[in-house]
């Protein structure tokens, strides 16, 4: 990176407000050729605000941008890829219902030799090259519907490399990666670097940031608080600047015995989503990790125990009762379910924050089912206010909130119901520091009181410092199971690697 030279991109003074929220607020930055310039805060800080006005979905209410020290307008994403901006979302763009070279270049087709005939033959041929460089091994024909999370992510880079930016913005690029598809993309990342191209990248791990990051820029409350280079800067300190207070990171727990009563029994489970004999129990007052390397099956067990997926074979036993069917048998049995995805199954995105927190709990807050609707803004203004929400009103369509928040939301919804068993399916994913600690804090709270948890995370350092136990998947199996003792990042990953 050389900084001797003028920024490729330049945003000055930009300032944008949503009614009763104010996202951005005199924010300045830039970045230049070859620099991977780390871009974090807390959810809710104005990261994904300052990059929709930066690649043209938002227009800001005040401010300039400058391209190569030259004045210029972007209020629009053609503008933006005009000069070059390319954005890796978040929150995925992708179209279910087509395959993965339709997606790749979507509104970009080749054109074949007869006016208005798409060339597909090398339509897929250049998909497939792009696919190579990420050691992707999908066909190009797959339909995105059937891709996990972690292969949909990988999509939206291939469909962002497509497109040969010159800036490119990664918003949690790595969130639902494996280790391996993530050195993949990092090394991915260097090569880009090397041809001039600059990278914004916004993430929450803090080993990424200074790993990878060449400058780090901190926003809080929609302010810029200050730029640091990695060297001159600790993880404390940025995360202090962060969230305004010093925040535990070490989620440190006092870990459960296992000698509760048991809440949960899976024996011999078979599922159509392809899980094999899953035995494993949950009991109260404990948090049982569920691991192992993306694609082994482990979210594949949450929705068979759920109901969302047909069981084959095997039981499922809660408080010692044969339990099964559909998701709102699930639900009225004391289960609560934090899915992987949380905008396609855990939220109503049109819908208030009122009401996806109550919906789930409705039968407890009104047995006599009559809705009094000054009593469900009370419950929500207390679970915002417990989860510490960032939003100017309950009554906030759940779809503009940042992904931490609505995160939170999600989470909350199934406080306001009688669950007793939770299955929390990466519950950090796209959240800040700040949040993670309150998240994690809130979990073992439920835990204290008698609650029992199945916690799903790719994040291994989390079922270690986390979990009071843990089972590792590998090919839709359990590989096995490791107690507290044997709890660490190293067994996990020879379970999960075919290592044992």
């Amino acid at each position: 990176m050389n900084q001797d030279t003028v920024p490729l991109l330049e945003l000055r003074g930009i300032s944008k407000t949503f009614p009763g929220v104010k996202a951005l607020d005199d924010v300045s930055f830039s970045v230049y050729p070859g620099e991977v310039h780390m871009l974090i805060g807390e959810n809710g800080a104005g990261k994904s605000s300052l990059m929709k006005v930066l690649c043209g979905a938002y227009t800001a209410d005040a401010g300039q941008f400058y391209s190569k020290g030259e004045p210029v307008d972007i209020r629009s994403p053609a503008d933006a890829r005009k000069f070059g901006i390319a954005v890796i979302f978040q929150e995925f763009s992708l179209v279910p219902y087509l395959d993965i070279a339709q997606n790749i270049f979507l509104g970009r087709e080749f054109r074949g030799s007869i006016p208005g005939i798409i060339d597909h033959a090398r339509m897929h041929s250049e998909a497939r090259k792009i696919l190579d460089l990420l050691g992707l091994e999908l066909s190009t024909r797959t339909l995105v519907h059937e891709l996990g999370v972690a292969q949909q992510q990988m999509v939206e880079i291939a469909k962002a490399l497509s497109q040969h930016a010159r800036i490119l913005v990664m918003d949690e690029p790595t969130a639902a990666l494996s280790d391996r598809e993530t050195e993949r993309l990092f090394a991915m990342i260097r090569q880009l670097q090397a041809e001039g191209v600059a990278i914004i990248y916004i993430s929450h791990r803090m080993a990424e940031v200074f790993a990878m990051g060449d400058r780090i820029t901190v926003l809080r409350d929609g302010k810029k608080v200050g730029s640091k280079l990695p060297g001159e800067a600790t993880p404390d300190e940025l995360v202090r600047m962060m969230v305004g207070r010093n925040v535990d990171m070490t989620y440190a727990r006092s870990f459960g015995t296992s000698e509760g009563e048991m809440i949960l029994e899976v024996k011999n489970l078979h599922a159509v989503n392809g899980i094999k004999g899953i035995s494993l129990n949950v009991r109260r007052g404990e948090i049982v990790g569920l691991s192992g390397l993306v694609g082994a099956g482990r979210t594949e067990v949450a929705r068979a125990i759920f109901g969302a997926d047909k069981v084959t074979a095997g039981e499922i036993r809660l408080f010692g009762k044969l339990h099964q069917g559909a998701p709102d048998k699930a639900v009225r049995a004391g289960i609560a379910l934090i899915p992987e995805s949380r905008k396609a199954e855990g939220l109503a995105l049109i819908r208030t924050v009122c009401d996806n927190l109550m919906l789930p709990g409705l039968g407890k807050a009104f047995p006599n089912r009559l809705y009094k609707a000054s009593k469900a803004r009370k419950i929500a203004r207390e679970l915002i206010d417990r989860l510490r929400i960032s939003t100017p009103s309950s009554f906030r369509a759940v779809q503009v909130l940042s992904g931490g928040n609505q995160q939170k939301v999600v989470i909350g919804k199934w406080l306001s119901s009688d669950s007793k068993f939770f299955i929390v399916d990466e519950p950090t994913r796209g959240i800040d520091v700040g949040a993670k600690a309150e998240i994690f804090a809130l979990i073992d709270e439920l835990v204290r009181q008698g609650v029992g948890v199945l916690m799903i995370s790719s994040e291994l350092s989390e079922i270690v410092h986390v979990c009071d136990r843990a089972y590792v998947m590998r090919d839709g199996r359990i590989a096995g199971h490791l107690a507290r003792e044997e709890l660490s990042e190293e067994n996990i990953l020879r379970m999960g690697m075919h290592h044992e």
